[in-house]
């Protein structure tokens, strides 16, 4: 064969594969077939004619298919090198929905530290049906064997987690979910197909809440889910048109816009991350910080292993509810608020946003003790964010 670089078929040299920054612009969307417009149309209708009943359209009803949603499902599962992408109404959305790929009498081994929201769906909704959970640190592995029971069906991760930053080791729970025939499953919310892509390390489906960083505007609400096999994807996209938990057109052009920016958001605010938790953990009016960048964070090297970054989220203790709550109040920068992921920094109060759905004492056991605050850094001056957080600190 010639090594010249042309096809057997001649015609232009072939091109090495897309690095993901590339990816991230030549999704294989980028430019309507039809126009050559800049951009996936939006195809804002509920439904779709038939010319042929005979020969039904591949679109037929939103619900079911839509093509600008289409292009954003297609997008996903290219970025984190699945099978299939899906897109719902929500970061809950997409996890509800791959829940139900269980039914009663299933259980369920779940990330201890797990948000708040798949917390209160796991054990105030999904209990009602007889789905049984079991929360463990996803970091003792022991722990996660141990839980197993005879009818586990899946192992459902958050790596890191929410809001401690545990790190769990991808490769090694899922070729043990592999090896017991179970699924396994990762919220990849914090880290995005950016820094870590899951399913090249063995895991079957990866979730995302897109409202936060893929978004990054904080101007949508979105989930996606991406199936590691055809098979996993096909059950999935069942459960997404019978459920109808669809993300409409508008929202996926949206999130697609925003999503061609994420190499750049995200590696500009992982380095402003870096310097704030470093600051941070050189402060004694500080209990803790907990960030996977840090030299002592114990979970680090697994971190190293498997993502290509710390991320841009920083946790720390401030000490004692009424001080966070006196931080919370006189910050001026961030927005003190639920969420995370977009360009302006936020600072959340787990005990009383993401988590406030789990039980006091829960949280305590778990880490989520009420001095802890949640930063998500954005797209400040790093410097503006540092002084504005110590004069907060410093009045508290």
């Amino acid at each position: 064969m010639s090594d010249s670089g042309q096809s057997q078929q001649g015609g232009s040299p072939e091109l090495p594969a897309k690095k993901f920054d590339t990816k991230l612009i030549h999704f294989g969307n980028e430019v309507d077939a039809a126009t050559g417009a800049s951009s996936v149309p939006i195809y804002q209708a509920s439904t779709f004619h038939h010319h042929d009943i005979f020969n039904p359209p591949e679109y037929d009803y939103s619900r079911s298919g839509n093509p600008t949603r289409q292009a954003l499902e297609d997008y996903i599962a290219v970025l984190e090198g699945g099978s299939r992408g899906l897109a719902f109404a929500s970061g809950m959305a997409a996890i509800s929905t791959t829940f139900m790929l269980f039914s009663a009498g299933d259980h369920l081994i779940v990330t201890e530290d797990v948000y708040g929201g798949t917390y209160r769906l796991l054990t105030n909704i999904l209990s009602r049906m007889n789905i049984e959970a079991t929360f463990v640190d996803m970091t003792d592995f022991a722990a996660v064997q141990a839980a197993l029971k005879p009818n586990t069906k899946a192992v459902f991760m958050e790596t890191p987690s929410n809001p401690t930053l545990k790190i769990t080791d991808l490769s090694m729970i899922a070729k043990w979910a592999q090896e017991n025939d179970l699924l396994s499953i990762v919220d990849n919310t914090f880290m995005t197909p950016y820094y870590q892509r899951p399913i090249e390390l063995g895991v079957d489906i990866v979730l995302h809440s897109a409202t936060k960083f893929l978004g990054g505007h904080s101007d949508v609400l979105a989930g996606l889910a991406v199936a590691r096999n055809e098979s996993l994807g096909n059950r999935l996209k069942y459960l997404q048109n019978g459920l109808g938990t669809v993300l409409g057109a508008q929202d996926s052009w949206l999130l697609m816009r925003g999503m061609k920016t994420l190499g750049a958001r995200m590696a500009h605010s992982e380095i402003s991350a870096r310097k704030l938790a470093d600051w941070l953990s050189r402060r004694d009016d500080i209990d803790a910080v907990f960030y996977p960048g840090l030299p002592e964070h114990p979970g680090r090297d697994v971190q190293e292993r498997q993502s290509a970054g710390y991320g841009a989220v920083v946790s720390f203790d401030v000490g004692s509810g009424e001080r966070a709550k006196q931080v919370l109040s006189k910050v001026r920068l961030p927005l003190v608020a639920v969420s995370l992921g977009a360009v302006e920094s936020i600072l959340s109060y787990p005990a009383m946003m993401s988590h406030a759905s789990m039980p006091q004492e829960v949280r305590h056991e778990r880490g989520i003790t009420d001095g802890l605050l949640r930063f998500s850094v954005g797209l400040e001056d790093i410097g503006d964010l540092i002084a504005d957080l110590e004069q907060a600190l410093k009045n508290s």
